[in-house]
């Protein structure tokens, strides 16, 4: 199972992207599991993780997470500020998907 996990200042406005994207690996018959929380939050979280996705607001933070994260083998981008605003739960599905390929 792929293990996709967003990340924004408080974890309230990516909750309302992850049941997109939720909605649309149903849609797909994709097994996935998706979850957000505060960028603070993420340092102590134990699950797997494929892909950490940040938030437009925090993206000022994605040298600090990529260079802490990646060497652990976790992919880490930014969500494009269209899909994030349109709340394009396929479409930021279907890039987490592609950087896992």
């Amino acid at each position: 199972m792929k293990n996709i996990i967003l990340v924004c200042a408080a974890g309230m406005s990516t909750s309302l992207l992850v049941n997109k994207m939720k909605s649309a690996a149903k849609e797909q018959g994709k097994e996935v599991h998706i979850e957000a929380m505060p960028v603070k939050a993420f340092d102590g979280y134990t699950g797997d993780v494929d892909v950490l996705l940040l938030g437009p607001q925090v993206r000022y933070m994605f040298d600090e997470v990529k260079n802490k994260y990646e060497p652990k083998g976790i992919k880490v981008a930014v969500i494009d500020m269209m899909d994030y605003g349109m709340m394009n739960g396929e479409k930021v599905l279907a890039d987490a998907y592609q950087m896992m390929e």
